[in-house]
């Protein structure tokens, strides 16, 4: 695009000695390929009418061979159609470029931290974590796609009140301290075993007040076990062997989603640099005294005010989120830092950043929370995890591979993978979403599978069509040839959008319309043994390497056989 708007630019100034900018948009395919309003942007430095000055700039224009037709609409508008040699060019330069095809810069040589995912140990995962781990996924793609080098963190509570519901549980389950206990448990019953300690755990808390003082006691004591680094204590082996436990479930779920972090940063860990940290800028009238707790007073900031440690001295989420922000900084020293989470802490996450940012805040500058909705099926219903009447992550897969069978006859992972993670991230982030199985795994709409088979059948097309020649072709296109090359040409614009605004789901929007593009060209042109089957292969073969590419940005396999 940028040679595109040189070539207006140096007409602009070559006609009225003025440098503009030049912004381009694309218009209704009926109109052009590309559409400028510079005519409407400089009237007053040249003083004339925006049509006088659009007619003169397309008046020259169309002595550039750059351009097939410029003609002028409305009050000022100039729209373009570039020719068949530019676009033989574009053709080759994507051919010629491969994967690289759609690159952009906007990152280089940045280091970011994207953290993402952030389940609790001693709990099972649910649609929420997910949805994150996926748009996470898709997230950090887009950062490396554009130079950037990024670091894949994860967040979770090995400590806190969750974990001395579940213990207390355990340990009534199991007669006691008795970790040989554990060993009567199945592998492939621990997570769930676990989960339902924990409704277990948290059903006593509320309800019986004997419990609820036990629970507390507990919490003490899983801190202090940390603090004592106490690998041989009865509750020790207990705690650690359970810990482990759900470590190994979490891989393995992420494993079979195709997610990998390069570290897991447990509360145990953060918690005693966000305490320390929060005492000491106590002192320095960061933070401040309220009943015997220490709080971030937020009213003054426009937020509201939270609880950085308890009055019986142990930090808090917020406390262990400070720790965790000092600790990947001083792991990373990142350009950036980005927090991927539910909408639900929204608030509580200002809070946090304004603290960060009295005392460090170029930290709190460079970190981006980016948040969205809850998971919902088809129908609304709205899942908790608290009580256990919670929609699990693997149920969203299971789900999908049950409604793949009955609509493909197959249970192969790929188009699961390809239909939960399209149906995830076709969505703006932000907003709740619903999720429709049957849906999702269609081959016919607006899916993963869908674009998944577009890939698969254009792949077979080339693999049949043998050695593609890559010889520059100064071609003439018919209109549907032209009409997909032309939608070829946009996917740099895209990904440059997408990067800038960290939104996987214009990727998602683009590899639909691309699809459909090349769905027309496909009903009206044959391609094998055709007398115009060496440009129509060229084609194929460049429109697969995009849709493989943004496929892949996106973390959705491209098998080129399904």
């Amino acid at each position: 695009m940028k040679p595109i708007s040189d070539r207006i630019r140096q007409s602009v100034h070559d006609l009225f000695q003025i440098d503009q900018d030049i912004q381009l948009s694309r218009p209704d395919v009926q109109f052009g390929d590309y559409a400028t309003n510079v005519a409407m942007q400089i009237t007053k430095q040249v003083g004339k009418s925006p049509r006088e000055i659009a007619d003169q700039l397309a008046e020259a224009l169309r002595t550039d061979n750059m351009f097939s037709e410029v003609s002028v609409a409305g009050p000022g508008f100039i729209n373009l159609r570039l020719s068949d040699t530019v676009l033989s060019a574009n053709l080759q330069g994507i051919r010629e470029q491969k994967s690289e095809y759609g690159t952009s810069s906007a990152y280089q040589g940045k280091v970011v931290v994207t953290e993402y995912s952030d389940p609790n140990p001693f709990k099972v995962l649910h649609a929420g974590h997910l949805y994150t781990s996926i748009i996470g996924d898709a997230i950090s793609n887009l950062i490396e796609y554009a130079g950037g080098i990024v670091h894949r963190v994860n967040f979770g509570g090995d400590v806190g009140m969750h974990v001395a519901k579940t213990m207390w549980a355990i340990m009534r389950r199991l007669g006691g301290e008795n970790p040989s206990g554990l060993d009567d448990i199945p592998e492939s019953e621990r997570s769930e075993w676990m989960a339902a300690a924990y409704v277990e755990g948290t059903n006593a808390y509320e309800d019986d007040e004997v419990a609820k003082s036990e629970i507390v006691a507990l919490n003490k004591r899983v801190y202090q076990l940390h603090s004592d680094n106490d690998h041989d204590s009865d509750f020790a082996k207990l705690y650690w062997t359970c810990r482990g436990w759900s470590y190994d479930y979490f891989n393995a779920f992420y494993d079979r989603i195709g997610t990998h972090f390069e570290k897991y940063y447990p509360e145990s860990e953060t918690a005693p640099i966000g305490l320390a940290t929060v005492r000491e800028q106590q002192a320095n009238g960061v933070y401040s005294e309220s009943d015997g707790a220490v709080v971030f007073v937020g009213e003054p900031y426009d937020l509201h005010t939270r609880v950085f440690i308890n009055s019986e001295g142990l930090p808090t989420y917020e406390a262990k989120d400070v720790g965790l922000s000092i600790k990947k900084w001083d792991d990373y020293h990142f350009d950036e830092s980005v927090i991927i989470t539910g909408n639900d802490i929204t608030e509580y996450m200002k809070v946090v950043l304004k603290s960060i940012e009295q005392f460090a805040p170029d930290l709190a500058r460079r970190t981006k929370h980016f948040t969205h909705g809850n998971v919902k099926l088809a129908g609304g219903v709205k899942m908790s995890s608290r009580k256990g009447n919670f929609l699990r992550a693997v149920d969203v897969l299971d789900i999908a591979t049950d409604e793949n069978e009955k609509a493909q006859g197959n249970r192969d992972a790929a188009p699961v993978l390809g239909a939960v993670k399209y149906a995830f991230l076709k969505n703006r982030i932000g907003p709740d979403i619903i999720f429709d199985p049957k849906e999702s795994v269609s081959v016919l709409g607006n899916s993963g599978p869908y674009l998944q088979y577009a890939h698969a059948r254009a792949a077979s097309i080339v693999e049949k069509a043998g050695e593609v020649n890559d010889d520059t072709l100064i071609a003439t296109f018919d209109d549907y040839e032209r009409a997909l090359l032309v939608k070829m040409t946009e996917y740099p614009e895209v990904v440059s959008a997408a990067v800038s605004e960290l939104s996987p789901h214009l990727i998602c929007t683009y590899l639909y319309e691309l699809a459909q593009a090349f769905n027309r060209f496909y009903e009206k042109s044959h391609v094998i043994g055709d007398d115009r089957e060496a440009i129509r292969v060229q084609l194929v073969s460049a429109y697969a390497g995009i849709l493989k590419s943004g496929l892949t940005v996106l973390g959705i396999p491209a098998p080129d056989k399904l």
